[in-house]
């Protein structure tokens, strides 16, 4: 048998390493991003902390005025925005992998629909609230995914029937909610409204603890598949020639993207375009042969945190985080629409 040059063999190495030397540093460039929101967000708003005085807040000591905005006001939104921006980031790249295509995002397909249409319904008709709202979402969630892909089936799950039947039955799910919204009473309307525009107002740090096990658990099965998952990028019959089990991992990775969406999708609403947006800009800082999931996940961290950043003290009135995400959004849907049907270019 042939052997290939050592020269060939040296080059292919090289490559791989120098690889891997660039996506480590934009995996730490974008984690310090993170961390100067973070610090940016509980230090300036519409009174601005010292980072010392940060520091201490978060060690424990009682700063009068500054330790309330801090601890209690600005450490949970921005907590929570980092978990959510992160899951929805996660579930995202997931579904677009593992379907090749970058239109196949759980917020484009109906996923994120579900759920909030999910708590509309707990809000309006159950009357529900607090983690029951959240429990509804996440199952109404959960079930619309499992709807659209055994829906889907036909010997196998194609990304275009996918994505056509996400959209379609998105578009019955936000008529079931408008809806549910006409017959809403005014003292739940706005409540309900919170879940169709995305938005981290008012939440809570005990909120944070379901997110960040779902993120430790969902997101770690995740990575525990990323070989598979990015093998199947090459092509079902490529992957399955390499010993991926296409069945199980498919599985797998639908079932724990929900769960990452769903979450998120219950605790600050369907945050519009950030788990479709988080895998293609990933690709742009990563390469195409990169391993996409940390990266997603650290990019829809800082899209949620900076986007209700923006929403809150840049723009001329407040507006929440889906809002902004949305405007961000839109426009690179369009762009996607028109490049794949003239290149059928996937992720």
């Amino acid at each position: 048998m042939n052997q290939p040059p050592l020269s060939a063999i040296s080059h292919f190495r090289h490559i791989r390493r120098a690889s891997a030397r660039h996506r480590a540093r934009m995996i730490a460039v974008l984690s310090a991003c993170l961390l100067a929101g973070v610090l940016l967000t509980l230090m300036v708003g519409q009174s601005f902390t010292p980072l010392t005085t940060v520091v201490r807040i978060l060690g424990g000591a009682e700063v009068p005025g500054a330790g309330f905005t801090v601890r209690e006001l600005r450490l949970p939104r921005a907590v929570v925005s980092v978990l959510v921006g992160a899951c929805f980031g996660l579930g995202g790249i997931a579904f677009q992998t593992l379907l090749r295509n970058p239109l196949a995002s759980p917020d484009i397909i109906g996923i994120s629909t579900g759920a909030s249409t999910g708590a509309v319904f707990a809000i309006v008709v159950l009357s529900l609230s607090g983690p029951a709202v959240s429990m509804v979402a996440i199952a109404a969630g959960l079930g619309v995914a499992m709807l659209i892909y055994t829906l889907s089936w036909r010997q196998g799950v194609t990304g275009g029937r996918l994505i056509l039947i996400g959209i379609g039955l998105a578009a019955m799910l936000q008529s079931i909610t408008a809806y549910l919204l006409m017959r809403a009473p005014s003292w739940t309307l706005q409540e309900a409204l919170r879940w169709l525009t995305g938005s981290v107002n008012g939440v809570q740090l005990d909120q944070a603890l379901p997110l960040l096990i779902a993120l430790l658990l969902f997101g770690g099965l995740l990575l525990s598949r990323h070989r598979d998952l990015e093998t199947l990028r090459m092509g079902d019959d490529l992957a399955a020639g390499l010993g991926v089990r296409l069945a199980i991992t498919r599985v797998v990775v639908v079932i724990t993207a929900v769960a990452l969406v769903a979450f998120a999708t219950a605790v600050s609403g369907p945050v519009a375009f950030v788990a479709f947006l988080s895998g293609p800009i990933a690709v742009r800082l990563m390469g195409r042969n990169a391993s996409l999931l940390i990266p997603s996940a650290l990019v829809g961290a800082l899209l949620v945190l900076l986007g209700d950043y923006a929403g809150q003290f840049l723009l001329p009135a407040r507006y929440p985080v889906g809002i902004v995400t949305g405007v961000l959004g839109a426009p690179y849907l369009v762009y996607l629409i028109l490049r794949d049907n003239k290149t059928r270019g996937t992720l």
